[in-house]
């Protein structure tokens, strides 16, 4: 007896923090949804893991500025939804050698157009309000107060229960293993049988090319094994977020890190270590000559953040020039796309509620005009 193909408006592939938010919005608004996700729920083989990202307004590029004070306006419409406390102000700065390939001035102007609060300051007055740092002189620093800490794993948990308490199927454990676009939805082929939906967003970052490459649509991706480290300070108290901010190294090797979250630890990690593997290739074993490389730098810019405790790894799926993707392919419209490019975790309630508008009513009023999805890549026979 043949039984129905089960039938659904929307499903969401990948349940990281972009599916998980896509699958609430999509949720909230009434719509069929489903969302798959090949491991567990929570798991720590992709990049939303662990406890903390910075979320900030911070950028050298006003379209990125302004999508950020958007999901300032996300974040707390979900915290209130789902009554949870998940983002703490701690103010934040960037740190830019005058030498180097990003400019201040840059930083300044695009949060001048959005009408954004900051300063621009000498080593001098970093020092004097945060004596931790050790900052060289040719050294300029943007600083904005809006700037903060959101609670990654929470926020992926928090996510996740809102899209069901809405209506959503979760199911974890279940890869979709091929989509077959057929001009009227998309067929997604799972081991537990096939659903058919009007459209699919797929969040699922690295792993996005395995889906797409079988149509003809793989989009260039470079991806590679990141890594966190956990430093030891001798008097935690100096880290609390009350007295020392979130940080970015903006240079030609990027670092960032955090006060005391959670813990009395100080994280921190370089920005795109080029330790390139894939999904299959992945070790999950930190790189020594990486730890090293951020101990010397910590050494030398914060110098009280003691000794290494812990690294922890994840996995970044980078995009060309790290524009987010965000939107239909040319070739398939019903398959929506989502790749934040390692840097989407705070953008994510307003990536999800994006997502729903673009799959439920064709369009939204946020600028992601310059997200596009790129050309295919041509698939080698």
């Amino acid at each position: 007896m043949n039984h129905p193909m089960e039938t659904v408006d929307v499903a969401v592939v990948g349940l990281g923090a972009l599916g998980s938010a896509a699958a609430y919005h999509l949720a909230r608004r009434g719509a069929r949804v489903v969302a798959f996700e090949q491991f567990d729920l929570g798991h720590v083989r992709g990049a939303s893991h662990d406890t903390s990202r910075i979320i900030r307004t911070s950028y050298g590029v006003e379209r990125y500025v302004r999508l950020a004070t958007a999901a300032y306006r996300d974040w707390a419409d979900f915290e209130q939804a789902a009554g949870e406390h998940l983002v703490d102000v701690t103010g934040g700065v960037v740190f830019i050698p005058v030498d180097g390939p990003y400019s201040a001035g840059n930083f300044a102007r695009s949060l001048e157009a959005v009408g954004l609060p900051h300063e621009l300051l000498s080593p001098a007055q970093v020092h004097d309000r945060w004596p931790q740092f050790r900052i060289p002189e040719n050294v300029e620093t943007v600083y904005t107060p809006d700037s903060g800490i959101v609670n990654a794993s929470r926020t992926v948990a928090a996510l996740q229960m809102q899209a069901r308490a809405h209506g959503a199927t979760l199911r974890p454990r279940t890869p979709v293993e091929a989509l077959e676009p057929d001009g009227s939805g998309v067929v997604l082929r799972t081991p537990a049988g096939p659903v058919r939906a009007g459209k699919v967003v797929l969040a699922c970052d690295a792993w996005t090319n395995t889906l797409l490459a079988p149509l003809g649509s793989e989009i260039p991706l470079e991806t590679m094994q990141e890594q966190v480290t956990y430093f030891k300070p001798a008097d935690p108290e100096t880290f609390d977020r009350s007295r020392f901010p979130v940080w970015i190294w903006e240079d030609t090797h990027c670092y960032y890190g955090f006060p005391t979250y959670g813990e009395p630890t100080v994280k921190a990690a370089r920005d795109v270590s080029n330790n390139l593997m894939t999904p299959q290739e992945r070790t999950f074993e930190p790189s020594a000559a990486l730890v090293e490389e951020l101990s010397d730098f910590m050494r030398a810019t914060i110098p009280d953040s003691g000794q290494v405790l812990r690294t922890v790894t994840c996995q970044y799926a980078l995009t060309p020039n790290r524009e987010f993707v965000l939107g239909p392919l040319a070739e398939h419209p019903d398959i929506l796309v989502s790749l934040g490019a390692g840097h989407a975790f705070k953008f994510a309630p307003t990536i999800g509620r994006v997502l729903a508008e673009l799959s439920l009513d064709g369009e939204t009023a946020e600028d992601i005009s310059s997200f596009v999805v790129p050309p295919a890549t041509p698939v080698p026979h």
